[in-house]
């Protein structure tokens, strides 16, 4: 890149990335070419992304440990809104990769020495951000339906939300305002992760970009995040250990389907 990335500003790229349509062909193509950058590269993907199964299993201690039982749903939800943090070194690889250049785990790394780091820093707390009022938004739901009390153990926690007008209202009332959350994420974060670590262009042009993908195509963008929202919940069932397989494929996924989404420089 010939200048140095700002957040704002002129004197980057100034032609308006090219958007083209998609369709549900082109998410079967990113998702096999996610798993072939994965089965060419498992041993850096597994290295990148083993601390989120361990995480998960400790925030898991933590929620039964600490009787925050209702959130641990929307703590394994939640990774979907941070998601495209964890990718970013995933997206380097597969990057790399289709240059042809060596790929190791240093080059993961590398990102943080990427001269759209301030911009990529900048989307980076903000997707914290929403992960952190989503919990606090999980909690009021939880306290609307439920009250103050503290959760029963897990058995009896799951027959309450199963069986209960409240826990009914819960699952209704947490999961639309979980995909308002989520589809928000999807917008803006679809496309500029990849965006900035391969061009240099400002903060706003990404997200606006991002926007514009999701618009262009709204129903594989919507079958996009359907596809993440399953395998990270169906990832998360056996104490998270999916995850290791699941992010860095959808990491490697999600690259190849920004190539299809933005046309090259």
């Amino acid at each position: 890149m010939a200048h140095s990335h700002v957040i704002f500003g002129a004197g980057l790229e100034t032609a308006r990335p090219t958007v083209r349509t998609i369709g549900l062909n082109d998410l079967k193509d990113a998702l096999m070419r996610g798993l072939d950058d994965f089965g060419a590269m498992p041993s850096h993907a597994v290295f990148l992304c083993l601390i989120y199964p361990i995480v998960g299993f400790v925030l898991y201690r933590l929620a039964v440990g600490y009787n925050v039982l209702p959130l641990l749903f929307p703590l394994v939800a939640g990774f979907a809104l941070v998601g495209p943090i964890a990718a970013l070194g995933v997206y380097e690889m597969s990057r790399r990769r289709e240059h042809g250049l060596d790929v190791s785990w240093r080059d993961a790394i590398d990102v943080l020495r990427s001269p759209s780091i301030a911009a990529i820093m900048v989307l980076a707390l903000m997707l914290v951000a929403i992960f952190i009022v989503w919990l606090a938004v999980a909690q009021a739901i939880y306290v609307a339906n439920f009250g103050y009390q503290p959760a029963a153990a897990m058995p009896d926690f799951v027959r309450q939300v199963v069986t209960t007008p409240a826990g009914w209202s819960l699952i209704i009332v947490g999961n639309g305002v979980g995909f308002l959350f989520a589809a928000t994420v999807l917008t803006v974060s679809v496309v500029s992760f990849p965006l900035l670590l391969d061009r240099d262009v400002d903060f706003v042009t990404a997200m606006v970009t991002s926007v514009r993908a999701v618009v262009t195509s709204p129903l594989p963008m919507i079958g996009w995040a359907a596809i993440i929202v399953v395998l990270l919940i169906v990832s998360a069932i056996p104490y998270f250990l999916g995850l290791i397989v699941t992010v860095p494929v959808l990491g490697h996924a999600t690259w190849h389907l920004y190539r299809r989404i933005v046309a090259p420089a």
